[in-house]
C-alpha cells in the first residue's frame, strides 16, 4: 500500500471508520501522518472521536492499513478523524527541502560525495554527514551561498516512482552511503525532483518549490572521524514565514 501522504501531500486532516482496535491503538484504512523515517521527524497528529482526543504516538503500516498507537489502554470505535499538525509539517518540508538542496550541491561540487547520515530537527535546524575525507572546511562553511541561490531561483518540486531496480542503476539517484530508500511492494522506488537541479530517491515530504524556504547559514562545520564532515544548516530567520503552505 502506497503512503498516503505521497499522493495528498496537502490532506493534513481525514475522517475514516475504525477497522480494528485493540487497547492503545486503531486501525484505519488510510493516514495522512507521515511516520517519520530518512532523518525525518514523524509527523505530530491527534485523533479525535465523539468522546474525546489523543494525540498520535506513532504509526506502523500492514496489509490492512495503518495502526495508529496513543498511549492508555482506550479502546475507539465508530468513525475518527486524524489530524496533523500543519506548522510541524510544514517545518520538516522545509527543512527536508533546503536538505536536498545542499545535498545535491555537495554531491556536484565534491566528487559525487555520499551521505553518511542526516537528522532534521524540531528547533529548525538540520544536520548532513558526508563522506569527505580531507575536504576543506572553509569550503564547507561557504554553502550558504549557492545554497540561497537555489532557494532564490524557486525551482518547482515534485515527486514520480520508477522501477527500484532502475533507479539503483542510475548514478546519483540513492545518495546514502550505508542504505538505499525502500523498495515498495509492486517493486518501485519514489523519487524527488528538483526542477533542473536534483533528483534522488526518497520517501519525505517537501515544499513544492525552493522559493517557499526561508534562506539559511551554515552553523557549523565539524569533522567527525577521519573520513566523516558534519555540517549543520539553520534559518537566517528562526520565524516561521507568513506563506506557510508546503
Amino acid at each position: 500500500m502506497r503512503p498516503f501522504y505521497e499522493d495528498h501531500p496537502g490532506t493534513l486532516e481525514l475522517d475514516a471508520p475504525v477497522l480494528d482496535t485493540r487497547p492503545g491503538a486503531v486501525l484505519l484504512a488510510r493516514s495522512p501522518v507521515f511516520p517519520g523515517g530518512g532523518g525525518q521527524l514523524p509527523d505530530r497528529a491527534a485523533l479525535w472521536w465523539t468522546h474525546g482526543t489523543v494525540d498520535i504516538r506513532a504509526v506502523h503500516a500492514e496489509e490492512r492499513g495503518v495502526w495508529h498507537a496513543f498511549d492508555g489502554d482506550t479502546e475507539i470505535t465508530g468513525i475518527v478523524r486524524v489530524a496533523v499538525d500543519p506548522a510541524f509539517r510544514r517545518l520538516m518540508c522545509e527543512l527536508h527541502t533546503v536538505a536536498h538542496v545542499a545535498n545535491s550541491i555537495v554531491f556536484r561540487a565534491f566528487g559525487g560525495a555520499l551521505l553518511t547520515g542526516a537528522q532534521l530537527s524540531a528547533d529548525g535546524t538540520f544536520r548532513l554527514d558526508f563522506d569527505l575525507p580531507g575536504a576543506d572546511a572553509d569550503r564547507l562553511r561557504a554553502l550558504d551561498g549557492p545554497i540561497n541561490a537555489v532557494i532564490a531561483q524557486d525551482l518547482p518540486i515534485g515527486a514520480f516512482r520508477m522501477p527500484w531496480d532502475e533507479a539503483a542503476a542510475v548514478p546519483g539517484l540513492f545518495r546514502s552511503k550505508a542504505v538505499s530508500p525502500p523498495r515498495s511492494v509492486d517493486g518501485t522506488v519514489r523519487i524527488v525532483e528538483i526542477a533542473g537541479l536534483d533528483r534522488q530517491g526518497c520517501g519525505g515530504t517537501h515544499l513544492t518549490s525552493t522559493g517557499l524556504a526561508r534562506p539559511v547559514t551554515i552553523l557549523k562545520v565539524d569533522n567527525k572521524g577521519r573520513q566523516n564532515r558534519r555540517i549543520k544548516i539553520g534559518f537566517d530567520d528562526p520565524r516561521p514565514p507568513s506563506n506557510a503552505r508546503p
